[in-house]
């Protein structure tokens, strides 16, 4: 039999968390991105396994992964394609680069020139590319899942907020705990890879998943809280840059995706607060005023969330 799309999906993160281990939030986070049509900012110290999750999705759905490591000299064609003269047709001919994947890592992006951090831009919002003025489709499901480090300055380039704001959320791995960390060395010397997880389901499951996630009811009562919650953002004085409108719908297709992985078909209150320091944190700018007394933006932002009512 058949099984449904909230047992595909569970499945898939069953698969993923047999090969990441110890990082089940991280994987619920991630899925919930992915079902909800987001694309996601991975910012974490070396060595915690940005590219091992990245890897380990794209095999367990049986997508095209492509990974592009970014360096200064990276230039957008790379990222987005090049025509080439064909001598023989005498035609331009496109080239893919690197985003013609259904899941592309973009690996250390603040270490690439702001003109190579666009190239991403139009392929993150409108699932296309543009290359001389001729419009090439990316393959769906598309999932941008990008990589920075927080604690080196020299040599990066600080993603500006327009880009920021095409990611649905942000997510930090951390580092695992001992009990995890040697289950992860046991699993490394049996041989365990990335590339030997179980293949759950393709792409066009993905995409059935992902239209189940859209019909997932919200009453007008959560989104009038969601509404708050954004608004407060733009009102609070510690914060210099509020949440954008792309940011109140990123939050609520979010919550839909988290109310679907928690196999209901309407969404709580308390899926909105799951995913709203997620989905806002990176959206929000600290005033100078509030760095200089060290304030956090996510206890700000939770600070805010606290005074919300929540809808009956």
């Amino acid at each position: 039999m058949a099984m449904s799309e909230f047992e595909l999906a569970k499945r898939l993160e069953e698969s993923i968390n047999r090969v990441f281990i110890g990082k089940e939030d991280v994987v619920e986070d991630l899925l919930t991105c992915l079902l909800a049509g987001g694309h996601v900012l991975l910012e974490d110290v070396p060595g915690v396994g940005k590219t091992t999750l990245a890897a380990t999705l794209a095999r367990s759905m049986e997508c095209s992964f492509g990974r592009i490591q970014f360096t200064p000299d990276t230039m957008p064609g790379d990222v987005s394609g090049v025509s080439v003269y064909n001598r023989k047709t005498n035609e331009f001919e496109y080239r893919a680069g690197a985003v013609m994947a259904q899941v592309l890592l973009a690996d250390e992006i603040n270490r690439t020139s702001p003109k190579t951090q666009a190239s991403l831009l139009e392929a993150m919002a409108e699932g296309q590319v543009t290359v001389d003025g001729t419009v090439h489709m990316l393959p769906r499901p598309f999932l941008v899942i990008a990589t920075q480090n927080p604690v080196e300055f020299i040599g990066t380039y600080p993603l500006p907020e327009a880009q920021l704001d095409r990611f649905m959320m942000r997510l930090s791995i951390g580092y695992p705990d001992r009990e995890q960390e040697m289950r992860m060395a046991a699993l490394f010397l049996e041989g365990q890879t990335p590339d030997r997880v179980e293949r759950v389901c393709g792409g066009e499951e993905v995409l059935r998943i992902q239209g189940k996630v859209r019909e997932v009811a919200v009453r007008e009562s959560v989104v009038g809280y969601i509404e708050d919650i954004i608004a407060l953002t733009r009102t609070e004085p510690r914060f210099v840059l509020g949440a954008s409108p792309r940011a109140m719908l990123a939050l609520l297709r979010a919550s839909q995706g988290k109310a679907f992985l928690q196999g209901r078909d309407f969404v709580k209150p308390d899926d909105v607060k799951a995913v709203a320091a997620q989905v806002l944190q990176h959206r929000l700018a600290l005033s100078s005023e509030a760095r200089i007394q060290k304030a956090d933006a996510q206890a700000v932002l939770k600070s805010l969330i606290l005074k919300v009512k929540i809808p009956v």
